[in-house]
């Protein structure tokens, strides 16, 4: 899928300036899609040159002008026609697996350091995206905000970064506990010749 498809899928919450586009991606997309600024800049040109999306100029006050954007008709065809199309699988391309497969015959201490750091990463992310989810249900319990919210696509791919973020902690501390439990037992090839990596 390209970033243009989940730049217009974004732009179904309303007009917006490719900055606050940034700040929807950074924390309401970033769960199932990421893009830099200037990444969202260059689609957002693109999409207005292929008549996809209508920018207006929005004069300022005391700051530079800035331009906002909305969806055209096109665009939402353009929409339409793709959640239409039947999905790619997902494929999982993962460094920090790449390092973990290699475990026996690397540096344990820092694939255990890298899954500490991915597990702090993703409590963050869940934290995040907690108080994302209070600002949606505003108060309500889940059963009334999915019966009276107008757009529940949001809320179904929060869903789905909360349980990605949730089965990686899950996985970290299993790592942990299993390389812990075979640390005296079963010591590292490489650790054994070389005594570990320095740092």
């Amino acid at each position: 899928m390209s970033l243009k498809y989940a730049v217009l899928a974004a732009l179904l919450e309303g007009e917006a300036s490719g900055y606050d586009l940034a700040k929807v991606f950074d924390v309401s997309v970033a769960n199932f899609w990421s893009a830099t600024p200037q990444q969202l800049y260059r689609e957002l040109d693109r999409l207005a040159g292929s008549g996809l999306i209508e920018a207006r100029v929005v004069e300022q006050q005391r700051r530079p002008n800035k331009r906002v954007f909305t969806l055209t008709e096109t665009g939402r065809g353009a929409l339409a026609g793709f959640t239409a199309e039947a999905p790619r699988p997902t494929a999982i391309r993962d460094e920090l697996l790449v390092m973990t497969q290699a475990v026996d015959d690397g540096d344990r201490d820092a694939v255990r350091a890298s899954v500490e750091e991915r597990m702090e990463w993703a409590r963050a992310k869940l934290a995040r995206y907690e108080r994302l989810r209070n600002r949606m249900l505003d108060g309500r319990d889940e059963d009334t905000f999915v019966r009276e919210t107008e757009r529940i696509g949001p809320y179904l791919t929060l869903m789905r970064g909360r349980t990605f973020e949730e089965e990686n902690v899950r996985w970290g501390e299993r790592v942990l506990e299993i390389l812990e439990s075979r640390a005296d037992s079963h010591p590292a090839r490489h650790e054994a010749s070389s005594g570990g990596r320095q740092g």
